[in-house]
């Protein structure tokens, strides 16, 4: 009898000590890093700061110098075709691919981009993310040819991109959980 009150016991404070620290676990699996250049441009471009973190979050997990085996680059995984069209519109001088690797340009390109897919999908979040990695004319002709209708990431033709939107949307809701933007 005394044994399994020992072992309800140590089962118990086991539950306590998980429950006390599944903060600290959870911020290891979504961390926060460039927090600073996520809010400055959140701010500036009118975007969650949460969605930013969580785009950065799947795309990279946070590792400036990756480059994708199609090509994209950086945290927030910008093509070099998209990135430049971005950096004109922006009005970036001197704009160079290579600078995509900067933590700080790349979330100030990425953040305005998301942005302008925000504001061209009626502040759809599943659209603007579907239209972030399967391309905006994607997104576009699945709207007009009525493959998206109810807008769910599970109408989403592209399993790649359904799988992305699901996988920003899952850590969207743990970074405004763990963090406070």
């Amino acid at each position: 009898m005394v044994k399994k009150i020992a072992v309800i016991l140590v089962i118990i404070l086991g539950f306590v000590a998980l429950y006390n620290n599944i903060s600290w676990f959870m911020c290891y699996i979504y961390p926060l890093k460039y927090e600073q250049s996520i809010i400055k441009y959140s701010a500036e471009y009118g975007v969650d700061p949460y969605l930013v973190a969580s785009v950065i979050k799947v795309e990279s997990n946070f590792s400036p110098k990756v480059v994708s085996e199609r090509g994209a680059i950086g945290l927030m995984q910008l093509m070099p075709k998209t990135a430049m069209w971005a950096a004109e519109q922006m009005g970036i001088e001197n704009f160079q691919i290579e600078n995509l690797q900067n933590p700080d340009l790349n979330i100030r390109i990425g953040t305005w981009y998301l942005s302008s897919l925000l504001n061209e999908f009626d502040n759809d979040i599943i659209l603007a993310l579907a239209a972030y990695n399967g391309g905006q004319g994607n997104v576009a002709k699945w709207l007009a040819q009525g493959k998206m209708q109810q807008q769910k990431e599970e109408e989403i033709p592209f399993p790649e991109t359904r799988n992305f939107v699901m996988r920003v949307k899952k850590s969207y809701k743990w970074y405004k959980r763990l963090y406070k933007l």
